[in-house]
């Protein structure tokens, strides 16, 4: 397993700038804080090491002008700060195997001889908020089934439906705002257009071609309906809800006894806006293995200070299809969700590859 951090501060310098006491003194706060959610103070360091609560202290305060650990209140303890975690994760966490349990309860997730994809997907999803007690993302591969049929629906003054369905039977459809002046004619002929043009192409494909298909055209389409087909389609670039993503166990979130609610409330926003997030885990896509992104490394969850493990998945010919994550507060247990998320992926790819569809 290999693991693909994404800070942009080179934590491993700090890492072998530190002595070993300083290492071991980080080490106990981050762990001790990963445990309990809780600031560790320099007295309970004291069992276990031989030195006094004081010299602890000294390094302590070392460490928070390194910008690795911070204080939330002048007489509390310490706790790592984003850079303190992500130097923890990158050089001092010990990644357990996969618990027997946990194993057992994937492979178990995934022995259905299930020929949904997206059911058994949605399934995997839920397997995973519940052992990690996060929420669990999981990015369906691309279905690039070519368009079959395409249809504009009149709903009320300044709102339509543009209905999709897709060779393979799957059907689409997004309310959006038209361009004014629209009439059932226009929407026909939108309609029209746009089957003619779609036959044996996907989704892209289409897109990718509209705007020669409609300047070659100009004299066949008038504006009205122009304007419509360009609007319609757009609406698949918008910030609507991407139908590849499965995000399950928001509530989880909320029942972690150090829940700061606003900021879940805002991750909660976050999580509703699945295309962005779609988005971003087609970073994982970049390359193999698991990535950690902690806090404000990224801008998406930067506002809730939540972190996210993902891992890319791959078909049968070694190509990324899509990925699974969880997310979850800093203080996750990563030495046991990393493992985690990682079987989990590497047996979806394998599930997945052998499946002829």
């Amino acid at each position: 397993m290999t693991l693909h951090p994404d800070g942009s501060m080179n934590s491993r310098d700090l890492l072998s700038d530190l002595n070993d006491r300083s290492r071991e003194v980080f080490r106990r706060v981050v762990e001790g804080y990963l445990e309990t959610g809780e600031p560790v103070g320099s007295r309970t360091l004291t069992r276990g090491m031989s030195v006094s609560a004081a010299t602890i202290r000294n390094v302590m305060q070392d460490l928070e002008f390194l910008g690795l650990l911070d204080s939330p209140h002048v007489s509390a303890g310490r706790q790592p700060t984003h850079l303190g975690l992500r130097l923890f994760v990158d050089g001092l966490m010990e990644i357990d195997p996969v618990a027997p349990a946990d194993r057992a309860r994937i492979e178990e997730t995934l022995g259905h001889d299930d020929p949904d994809t997206p059911v058994l997907l949605d399934r995997v999803s839920t397997a995973l908020s519940m052992m990690t007690q996060g929420a669990s993302v999981v990015l369906m591969p691309k279905q690039e089934a070519p368009v079959r049929h395409i249809e504009f629906v009149s709903l009320a003054p300044g709102r339509a439906l543009v209905i999709l369905v897709f060779a393979d039977g799957r059907v689409e459809n997004r309310v959006f705002s038209p361009p004014p002046g629209q009439t059932p004619s226009s929407m026909r002929e939108a309609a029209n257009f746009l089957n003619a043009q779609a036959e044996g192409r996907t989704l892209a494909e289409l897109r990718a071609s509209l705007g020669d298909a409609i300047a070659q055209n100009r004299q066949q389409i008038d504006r009205l309906a122009a304007d419509l087909v360009s609007a319609g389609l757009a609406m698949w670039d918008s910030d609507a809800p991407d139908p590849r993503l499965i995000v399950k166990g928001r509530a989880n979130l909320l029942a972690n006894e150090s829940a700061d609610l606003d900021r879940v409330r805002v991750l909660f926003d976050d999580l509703e806006r699945k295309r962005d997030i779609a988005q971003f885990l087609e970073l994982a896509e970049e390359g193999e293995g698991v990535r950690i992104f902690i806090g404000s490394e990224n801008k998406l969850f930067s506002l809730s200070g939540s972190s996210l493990v993902v891992s890319p998945y791959m078909n049968a010919d070694r190509r990324i299809v899509g990925a699974v994550g969880v997310i979850g507060p800093t203080r996750l247990n990563y030495g046991r969700i990393v493992p985690i998320v990682d079987y989990t992926a590497q047996l979806v790819g394998r599930v997945l590859s052998g499946r002829k569809g």
